[in-house]
């Protein structure tokens, strides 16, 4: 048995699911998210509770169980708290700026780079200007978009320079060493 799939899932107040087939939607007070429920999964609601349980044993089914909720669950916290991932700039001259719906960053290229925020993430760059923080509802977005950003400049082994996930900690490696 999932023992993640068979947690209920609470309904805090100012959120309401709308089921409909195979389709659920949750809304609340940051905005609403809707996911289409696989095939061998089942949603209920009652009591202000949601509960996910599968139509058959079939390792498909029980795969998908405890996957189902915790995506479920992660929209329901979306809508009503929303989701934060903060994002570190290390390096000399390495900076971003918010200019709309575009992060522009230098991140010692010839050029600056320009990142398109998509819809539903917003972006927010401290004084500094090497902090980053990407605010939403959808966890997964919101993780896919860090995972790109540091993808355009990924920790240096040797020094750490690049874009790392706030107290993320990297393992540098020791240079060559002088000749003798």
């Amino acid at each position: 048995m999932s023992r993640i799939g068979k947690k209920p899932i609470d309904l805090p107040n100012g959120v309401s699911v709308s089921l409909s087939g195979r389709s659920i939607a949750v809304k609340g007070p940051r905005g609403s998210l809707s996911w289409e429920v696989p095939q061998r999964i089942s949603v209920k609601q009652a009591d202000g509770k949601i509960v996910l349980e599968r139509e058959d044993e079939a390792r498909e089914a029980r795969a998908l169980h405890g996957l189902s909720r915790s995506l479920v669950n992660n929209m329901v916290a979306g809508v009503s708290q929303g989701y934060t991932k903060n994002l570190e700039i290390v390096g000399v001259g390495y900076r971003a700026q918010v200019q709309g719906r575009k992060l522009v960053l230098a991140l010692g290229y010839s050029h600056p780079v320009e990142y398109n925020l998509p819809e539903g993430i917003n972006a927010e760059v401290d004084k500094k200007q090497v902090l980053i923080t990407l605010s939403g509802i959808d966890k997964q977005k919101i993780g896919q978009v860090a995972a790109e950003l540091k993808a355009l400049r990924p920790p240096d082994a040797y020094k750490g320079k690049g874009i790392r996930y706030q107290g993320e900690r990297i393992k540098l490696k020791a240079g060559k060493t002088g000749k003798k």
